[in-house]
């Protein structure tokens, strides 16, 4: 066996996009036992340096965080309704639902080139308060969309995007 495409394998976060934040952060709180997470809502352009498929983009989404173990979040994504995002893509294609699973690493540019080398696609990047994502595109291979997350303090657990 090799190493890890990313340096790690454990898993820190599952995505799920939602069409109504509101009532799905409500119904997971009660299925949970617990009050609902505030909602985030992404920054701007010019904040979050939203790029996807390549280009700018003025995608924002709004965001709540459940934390569902000691280094595991389930995060719901409602995304805008216009600006082109994997989250609008992927949510007007294939509808409410899984959208991607989540790993922190370090080195950015080094783990999307050591993706890019195992085969998967780059889709989207951008930032948040405190450090940067990247989505990338592994459905042929592992049949999911991969997230990572940098931090730009140490290495933890990140409550992102």
């Amino acid at each position: 066996m090799g190493s890890p495409v990313l340096g790690t394998n454990l898993l820190c976060q599952v995505g799920i996009l939602v069409n109504d934040i509101e009532k799905t952060s409500q119904d997971w709180a009660e299925f949970l036992g617990v009050e609902p997470p505030e909602i985030q809502i992404t920054g701007d352009v010019n904040e979050a340096r939203t790029r996807y498929s390549g280009a700018p983009s003025e995608a924002r989404a709004k965001l709540a965080f459940f934390h569902v173990g000691p280094d595991v979040d389930v995060e719901l994504i409602e995304p805008d309704k216009d600006p082109a995002s994997t989250w609008r893509h992927d949510l007007d294609v294939n509808g409410e639902g899984f959208h991607h699973i989540a790993f922190v690493v370090q080195g950015m540019k080094e783990k999307i080139a050591a993706c890019e080398r195992a085969g998967y696609k780059l889709l989207q990047t951008g930032e948040y308060s405190g450090g940067r994502y990247a989505y990338i595109d592994a459905d042929e291979k592992l049949k999911l969309v991969l997230e990572l997350l940098e931090n730009d303090g140490p290495a933890e657990k990140a409550g992102a995007v």
